[in-house]
């Protein structure tokens, strides 16, 4: 019998760390994990826990560059920068052991998507992945090696005709929108604040996929300060549609919390509420559009113990159909340990309390609106590759 989700985990991948008082802190994998068992997730029947390996350079390969590969491993075991690869900057140290540790999570996510294509389970998910800033010539924003492309690859290699690759996380997806820009097999959609307020300052709705490939690059640039309202009403208003018209083999979607209100990296508003609601509903597009088949990834996210391991809890959770209620009370014993590892209170509940009431774009649009305005332009600019109306689907 198939899995009903596989769970990615193993100590090692909290080798992937930039050090003390870097953002990415492996903290937020550890007590994500501690949380989803703590909550019984974990041990539900259908659930399979993943132990991984470093990916092969051949694997590596199918999307990455021979030379880059080799700067990496000379970082890895002889501290050697090479900053024209982005190795040895601000964003990207490099660390002993950085090669093993940045292919391990490319493993988690191509064997995840492989599972998921080949039938042995329902759905999968790798909260150490989502490293969608890695080019393949270089790191990136806390990103060595983009595990989301190599998935995707690894599909496409397996048979998937059509892959759908959904990002909301708060930074722009351009590694792997940059790898499948001309491939027309491979959608891309990334929900994210604007790159006039946010690193990597890409992904403007005008982008919509080299020659060939037209409208299989989506994106909605958001405004700083976009809370729970804008985000559904633009997810809303974009994502489902361009999925359904797309009707991909299999959904890989990219959950970085760091659309937060109080992560300290961007400027949007979005609640925890928010964030599992649309984990609820790529996992209904899943089942709608690719006969279940989902692979979830994590990606970005700097509030480490209040926001990410609560997202993350839950998204484990949807995928292992066992969702979470939100007002469910967090078991005392986790929130003791992360108050020692922090030094603040933690959650006491896996809600915010948030109100996800919004409007839908069929209600009609406000030419007044920062955030209408910046939905409108993606709809004008992708929607009739797709033979959707503009205004009206």
């Amino acid at each position: 019998m198939a899995d009903s989700v596989r769970v990615v985990w193993c100590p090692a991948l909290l080798g992937y760390s930039f050090g003390p008082g870097h953002p990415m802190s492996p903290l937020r994998l550890d007590v994500t994990i501690a949380l989803a068992r703590a909550l019984g997730v974990l041990q539900r029947e259908g659930v399979r826990m993943v132990d991984v390996e470093p990916a092969s350079e051949e694997e590596l390969l199918t999307v990455h560059d021979a030379g880059y590969l080799a700067a990496v491993r000379a970082a890895s075991s002889e501290g050697r920068h090479d900053l024209s690869r982005g190795l040895g900057t601000e964003d990207d140290p490099v660390f002993a052991g950085m090669h093993d540790a940045a292919a391990r999570i490319v493993t988690g996510s191509l064997a995840g998507a492989r599972a998921v294509w080949a039938g042995e389970t329902a759905h999968a998910v790798n909260i150490a992945g989502g490293m969608h800033h890695a080019m393949p010539g270089s790191a990136a924003g806390f990103c060595v090696y983009n595990d989301a492309a190599v998935a995707i690859r690894g599909l496409l290699d397996d048979g998937a005709e059509r892959v759908a690759y959904v990002d909301v996380d708060a930074h722009h997806g351009d590694g792997v929108e940059r790898v499948f820009w001309d491939d027309p097999r491979v959608l891309t959609i990334s929900v994210h604040e604007s790159g006039r307020t946010l690193f990597p300052g890409t992904g403007h709705p005008s982008d919509v996929g080299g020659a060939g490939a037209e409208g299989t690059v989506v994106n909605v640039a958001l405004p700083a300060g976009t809370g729970d309202a804008g985000w559904l009403r633009a997810v809303d208003a974009v994502v489902e549609p361009v999925v359904r018209a797309f009707g991909p083999d299999v959904l890989v979607s990219q959950h970085g919390c760091d659309a937060h209100r109080r992560d300290p990296l961007a400027h949007l508003a979005v609640s925890v509420d928010g964030q599992r609601h649309v984990a609820e509903r790529l996992h209904v597009l899943a089942h709608d559009v690719s006969d279940g088949r989902w692979l979830a990834l994590g990606g970005g996210g700097y509030d480490l113990f209040d926001v990410v391991p609560r997202v993350w809890a839950h998204l484990i959770a949807i995928a292992a159909h066992a969702d979470i209620d939100p007002a469910t009370p967090i078991p005392d014993g986790w929130q003791r340990t992360v108050e020692t590892l922090s030094g603040v209170p933690a959650p006491t509940t896996m809600t915010d309390g948030a109100d996800l009431s919004y409007r839908p774009w069929s209600r009609g649009y406000n030419p007044d609106d920062d955030l209408d305005r910046a939905v409108r332009a993606t709809r004008q600019a992708v929607f009739p590759y797709h033979g959707l109306d503009p205004l009206n689907d």
